[in-house]
């Protein structure tokens, strides 16, 4: 075909015709006014930047700070400025009472075992299993048709799988996941992301490995259900909580900064709330262990809340309508007064809803800030119900972090090896382009005697190198992925980090980065910060961006608003 002289064609050196042009293509026309406005406003810059006088004022020492250290920051997410919350609220469990998981896992563990086989039916020897703190973690789901259990990245694909206390095989792993994204909503699989669930976790595949080792055919869903139903009797009847009010100071730690934490923040000028499931009678009891007598001006650890709410029933109570209820709380079992019409501080309440709650409070959406250790109960349910900014507690990030620090010459040298990895990857491609090359020539072109001669030498050459770098690249994956496995499976033999699944960000992981505003490790944290601190995350950033475009360095904080995946379902 032949083309006009007309016709247009494109650079290889040049952008795409049609940009800042009196006709532009891809952008829109700018009027004089906006550029000498733009004009102005880059004198104005230059201004502020020379400004000799200001850049002491910022350089000059605040007054003495406390170092904090890197496990015990704030970790933002979504940009919130504390100077707009005017209301902030904690959950209780796992919350403000930081509980020694292992102490309370174990109780959960025995109890529920106990339960298993006096009421639904498994036989004895279910009863002599051992509960092994390594084997779970939060973030994982249960395979409830298969038997498994799972750790996901962030796009839902399998990494680790276990049957029983087994790795699953390879084969049947990639059989079963490999081109499959386990959806949280298929009632196949049973997502395992609180602190309290982490027994059941183990309880489901010491079962498993028991049973099918004495050649029981096991019935996976029900065991999952029966093991479900079992550990939310022990939580609902009280009888572990019973158990635990018995002796406290075995199951709960005490943190000096805590009330300390909380009085900051009221006197930056916060009201504060409760809102817990827990009943009043073990509410009462925790928080008088946690914060009664820690100091003067609060005699008792009522004196910090503007509002009490227990017996929440979260996630409902962020979709649901139930009343709020007063109670009585001169009563230890918190007897119920009648329907509350307000909620007054000094007073006591259970139930309630999140529309009745911002009515009567009078604060609403983002001037509410919730603290929670809970994805789905607090965190999840509260950004798609409401604009109520949220905090997560992950007191497992503490170990992480420092479990990582001990590890840093080998993260070093295994980063330095990935980027190595990446480059032999690339020169290899590039090798055996160029060879394709070279054989096209010698194949297809009339060449001389001496142009042939000199193409083989090159060919020979090329054929060297893509050798060496071939032979290189496997050891640098070999090398890569020992020293991966090492580090991760040293902070845990079975599932790694908590917050990264292969490549990627664990799905728990994600679901932190996606749902809450801020985490951190503990309440106390906050103690280390202004009650008017502008918490800010930088912008994420595209891949064009990140391979070095100067529109990165565009708004790089980021805006305010609600999390990332506020509006999913």
């Amino acid at each position: 075909m032949c083309l006009s002289p007309l016709a247009p064609s494109l650079s290889p050196f040049r952008p795409i015709p049609g940009g800042p042009t009196p006709d532009p293509l891809h952008g829109s026309f700018r009027s004089p006014l906006n550029r000498a406005r733009a004009e102005d406003a880059a004198l104005r810059a230059d201004g502020l930047l020379a400004d000799e006088e200001l850049t002491q004022l910022l350089t000059s020492p605040r007054e003495r700070r406390v170092v904090v250290q890197r496990a015990r920051d704030i970790f933002v997410n979504r940009n919130l400025r504390m100077a707009s919350v005017e209301l902030f609220g904690f959950d209780m469990d796992y919350t403000l009472a930081i509980y020694h998981m292992r102490r309370l896992e174990q109780l959960s563990f025995d109890m529920t075992l106990a339960k298993l086989v006096s009421e639904y039916g498994y036989p004895p020897v279910v009863g002599g299993l051992l509960y092994d703190h390594h084997f779970v973690m939060r973030g994982l789901a249960v395979d409830r048709v298969n038997g498994n259990i799972l750790k996901m990245d962030r796009f839902g694909h399998v990494g680790r799988a276990y049957h029983g206390l087994r790795p699953l095989k390879r084969e049947v792993s990639r059989e079963l996941y490999r081109n499959k994204r386990v959806r949280l909503r298929n009632p196949q699989f049973a997502w395992n992301d609180t602190l309290f669930a982490l027994p059941e976790t183990c309880l489901f595949a010491g079962i498993i490995e028991l049973l099918e080792s004495l050649g029981h055919t096991v019935d996976y869903g029900k065991l999952y259900d029966d093991i479900r139903e079992a550990i939310d009797t022990v939580h609902r009847d009280n009888s572990l909580k019973r158990e635990v009010r018995k002796d406290l100071a075995r199951y709960v730690f005490l943190d000096p900064e805590l009330g300390p934490a909380l009085h900051k923040l009221r006197s930056g000028g916060k009201r504060l709330f409760l809102l817990t499931n827990s009943a009043w009678d073990y509410t009462d009891a925790v928080m008088k262990y946690l914060l009664d007598g820690q100091l003067a001006e609060y005699p008792s650890w009522r004196n910090y809340f503007d509002v009490v709410v227990t017996s929440a029933g979260k996630p409902g109570f962020f979709t649901d309508s139930h009343p709020f209820l007063e109670l009585d709380a001169s009563t230890e079992e918190g007897r119920v007064v009648g329907e509350a019409t307000s909620l007054e501080r000094g007073k006591v309440y259970s139930g309630g809803n999140l529309a009745r709650f911002e009515e009567l409070t009078g604060y609403r959406g983002e001037n509410i800030l919730y603290v929670g250790d809970h994805i789905y109960g607090d965190i999840l349910k509260s950004k798609k119900s409401s604009l109520w900014r949220t905090c997560m507690v992950v007191q497992e990030i503490e170990d992480e972090i420092t479990y990582t620090a001990t590890r840093q010459e080998e993260i070093g040298t295994l980063s330095q090896v990935e980027v190595l990895r990446e480059r032999l990857d690339d020169e290899v491609n590039h090798h055996k382009t160029l060879l394709n090359i070279l054989d096209r020539r010698l194949e297809r072109e009339q060449l001389t005697p001496d142009e042939r001669l000199g193409v083989e030498e090159l060919r020979k050459q090329t054929k060297a190198e893509l050798d060496r770098m071939r032979r290189a690249l496997k050891e640098a994956n070999e090398v890569a992925d020992t020293l991966e496995q090492d580090v991760e499976e040293g902070f845990n033999p079975y599932w790694g980090l908590l917050f990264k699944e292969g490549n990627e960000n664990s799905r728990f992981g994600y679901q932190v980065e996606q749902y809450a505003c801020l985490y951190t490790s503990r309440v106390s944290n906050f103690l280390h910060h202004s009650p008017m601190q502008y918490y800010r995350s930088p912008r994420d950033k595209m891949a064009h961006e990140q391979a070095g475009a100067l529109s990165a360095r565009l708004s790089p904080m980021g805006s305010e608003g609600p999390p990332k995946g506020a509006g999913n379902e």
